[in-house]
């Protein structure tokens, strides 16, 4: 009862915030609702004496004024409205599109505080820490920045410029709080509100929750832009800024200085001679390249967090929301993207099928027919009006008609896409995302592909056999683990097979070449240990 008074208390605030901004009710329906909800709305809106003035955006958009509202509540406020933007199939495609723009920027807190801070972290004053520190640079809802400049040494005899990240102060018990009331909510619907539960409310908080707790520690972005650094090490035109590992703790982050322009610049960058159709491919490339080479890529890639190199190379900063992708997701990303490029719809719409998007019970066909009508009105349109985050959010559209379950683990990665389309199209408005993104798919399936590809070439060639002989051992090791599988699935009616492996042999039926001679041999190697192993 305490936990239900505390967090209603926290959200009839929200509530008055939201109501004061016209982003509760949006006025855009405020003919069609009830007189009593449009009293309780009045009432809402009445400022108490001691409440100070707010920002009242009783005009624009309803994004704009849910968004200065979100910022007024704000460091939690504003992570939950970035974090909706990435669910089009909660708030809606439109509503999601446009809180992407949500600007992530608070006020500064004190220089004092700052060094306080880092005192604290280090274990001794600031001016042994650095030789100079700045006031604030650019401040958001979980930390601030500030340049310095380290003291010299053997490597550095002048000292070396770095950018200093200095979390916010009390913002983990800030943070914590508002979290309570989110995951308050999401319970409460999902107990009261059966149709809800196939968008797993609590999971999406709780994937929220994850994120926040992983950006707040220092020491795991640092990790992160490590990680990061070795995976794109020998790329080119993406790079990420060195860690100070000697300055960085967990509410610290030091990193080496990006002199670069800010990839939000577009003058500044044009005036620099730089080549903006290169920059919007790069952009799109390397996100793609991230995701589907290493299943890790950076999940809060706007404008604000992209600079431009001299060279044309894009440097990201602000590691601390990071996603992954096991082979099993990014497989099936590059084939559904790479379907719709190609307009397989069938295609597609197997795959959602085979991963389990989609139930059984539904038709595979009317599924496809949906995506058809997804999908053929944005490729009869110019490059400008082509948007990848739109598909995928008209995507979601058809999810409640197919049962389809929420992917928690996809959320960053839909998010992500959005965003990077938005850095694209500020860079060239007119940029075709799909010709950017179809040789990175392309490769990336012929190249995951290519054992099969070799497979059915062997039968050809003596050098594609060679090559499998080679592989021979691991082939019949991993036979003798699926005989032992065989093996412990025996019992007195006989082998039982998982309804998964029938249904990978039906699929198997569709590809002559694996559905024959090497099917077979297979099987017939994996009986021949079994019955070894028996006898």
């Amino acid at each position: 009862m305490f936990r239900a008074f505390r967090n209603l208390s926290r959200l009839v605030r929200a509530g008055r915030v939201l109501a004061r901004h016209d982003a509760l009710f949006p006025v855009e329906l405020r003919g069609e609702m009830p007189a009593t909800l449009l009293f309780m709305l009045g009432v809402a809106k009445i400022r108490l004496p001691w409440e100070q003035s707010s920002l009242e955006e009783e005009g624009g958009e309803p994004a704009s004024r849910l968004a200065s509202a979100l910022e007024q509540l704000g460091p939690s406020y504003i992570k939950l409205g970035q974090f909706l933007a990435t669910r089009p199939d909660i708030i809606g495609a439109e509503l999601a599109t446009d809180l992407t723009r949500l600007q992530d920027k608070l006020p500064p807190f004190p220089m004092s505080e700052a060094q306080t801070i880092i005192e604290d972290e280090f274990g001794r004053p600031v001016d042994e820490i650095f030789s100079s520190l700045s006031e604030p640079l650019a401040a958001a809802s979980i930390a601030q920045v500030h340049k310095a400049r380290t003291h010299p040494d053997e490597t550095h005899a002048e000292g070396r410029d770095v950018a200093v990240k200095v979390l916010r102060p009390d913002v983990e018990a800030s943070f914590a709080r508002d979290l309570d009331s989110f995951f308050w909510i999401a319970e409460t619907v999902d107990r009261v509100y059966p149709p809800a539960r196939r968008l797993r409310p609590v999971e999406t908080v709780q994937t929220l929750a994850d994120s926040v707790k992983l950006e707040m520690d220092f020491r795991l972005e640092a990790a992160a832009m490590s990680e990061m650094a070795e995976n794109v090490a020998k790329d080119k035109g993406f790079r990420v800024p060195a860690v100070d590992w000697e300055h960085t703790s967990r509410r610290v982050l030091t990193l080496e200085w990006v002199g670069g322009i800010p990839a939000s610049d577009v003058p500044a960058l044009i005036a620099a001679g730089h080549d903006m159709k290169k920059l919007a491919t790069q952009a799109i490339q390397s996100f793609l390249t991230h995701a589907l080479r290493d299943g890790f890529f950076h999940a809060d890639m706007h404008q604000g967090n992209l600079f431009v190199d001299a060279d044309g190379t894009l440097v990201a900063v602000d590691f601390g929301i990071m996603g992954r992708l096991d082979q099993g997701q990014r497989r099936l990303m590059a084939e559904i993207l790479y379907g719709f490029v190609q307009r397989d719809y069938r295609r597609v719409a197997e795959l959602h099928f085979v991963a389990g998007y989609v139930p059984h019970t539904k038709s595979v066909d009317a599924f496809a027919q949906a995506l058809r009508a997804v999908g053929e009105p944005v490729f009869g349109r110019s490059a400008r009006d082509v948007s990848m985050g739109r598909l995928l959010a008209q995507l979601f559209q058809v999810t409640e008609q197919f049962a389809m379950k929420t992917r928690p683990e996809l959320i960053l990665l839909q998010k992500t896409m959005v965003v990077i389309e938005g850095v694209a199209r500020n860079f060239d408005p007119d940029h075709n995302i799909w010709d950017s993104a179809e040789p990175i798919l392309k490769s990336w399936m012929i190249e995951r592909l290519a054992p099969e590809t070799r497979l059915e070439e062997a039968a050809a060639g003596a050098r594609e056999l060679g090559r499998l002989v080679t592989n021979l051992p691991e082939l019949l090791d991993r036979a003798e683990r699926t005989a032992r599988l065989f093996a412990e699935s025996i019992d007195e009616e006989g082998i039982r097979l998982h309804p998964a492996s029938t249904e990978a042999l039906a699929r198997a039926q569709n590809r002559p070449w694996l559905g024959g001679p090497l099917l077979w041999a297979v099987v017939g190697a994996a009986v021949a240990v079994l019955l070894l192993r028996l006898f």
